[in-house]
């Protein structure tokens, strides 16, 4: 009994010490910084530093009307509409007069032309001060005329609250005819007629912020 017990001991005692020769012992835990670097062998990369993009480069200023053409003052303006307190255009605008008449082709579905329109407004109001006699017609396109005075009626007392109206039909493919233009325009259009009643540059886009100077420049601004 007694040999029995001691050889079972013998044995156990031998497997445990060949257990802790062959096991490694576990690393330290990191306590630290220091000691978490230490472990990995190098420090860890800094994150890269955001790259800001460069800012986008100014337009190049256009130079408007540069390619002059040589129309009659177009002819057809006698339909005008008005939102209710508003004055509705006079049966044609004062084309030969001794002032310019500048033509804008619009339409209420148009995004662009309902973007630009307070610029319009903007620059008349600049030319006129640097003596510069213009006129600004609005002249809508639209085929909805609910839609058309709708847009009249919503806009404030400094917007365009009145304008002539070109339906679709003989009439409107006449005026755009007589100044050089197809139906299907894009609008929004810009015509300009001479004092002398000559229209002297259509324009297809929208006008922007950077074109006045040229535009002022065109119209004998001083």
């Amino acid at each position: 009994m007694n040999r029995t017990v001691t050889s079972g001991a013998l044995a156990l005692s031998l497997f445990v010490g060949a257990c802790s020769e062959t096991a490694e012992p576990p690393p330290p835990a990191a306590t630290g910084r220091s000691n978490a670097v230490a472990l990995s062998g190098k420090a860890a990369a800094p994150p890269p530093s955001a790259k800001l993009a460069p800012p986008p480069a100014p337009k190049p200023a256009r130079a408007l009307c540069s390619q002059r053409v040589d129309f009659a003052a177009p002819k057809g303006l006698s339909a005008a509409r008005a939102a209710p307190g508003a004055t509705a255009p006079t049966s044609e605008p004062p084309f030969g007069a001794g002032k310019w008449v500048w033509l804008n082709l619009w339409a209420a579905w148009c995004g662009p032309c309902k973007e630009e329109m307070p610029r319009l407004l903007a620059f008349r109001e600049k030319l006129r001060a640097s003596g510069v006699l213009v006129d600004l017609a609005f002249v809508s396109l639209d085929d909805d005329e609910r839609q058309f005075t709708r847009f009249l009626e919503a806009q404030p007392a400094t917007g365009v609250r009145a304008s002539y109206w070109l339906p679709e039909g003989p009439t409107r493919s006449a005026f755009l005819g007589g100044i050089g233009l197809r139906e299907g325009v894009e609008l929004p259009v810009h015509a300009f007629v001479s004092p002398a009643g000559r229209t002297t540059c259509v324009m297809e886009g929208a006008i922007e912020e950077s074109d006045y100077a040229s535009l002022a420049a065109f119209l004998g601004a001083r």
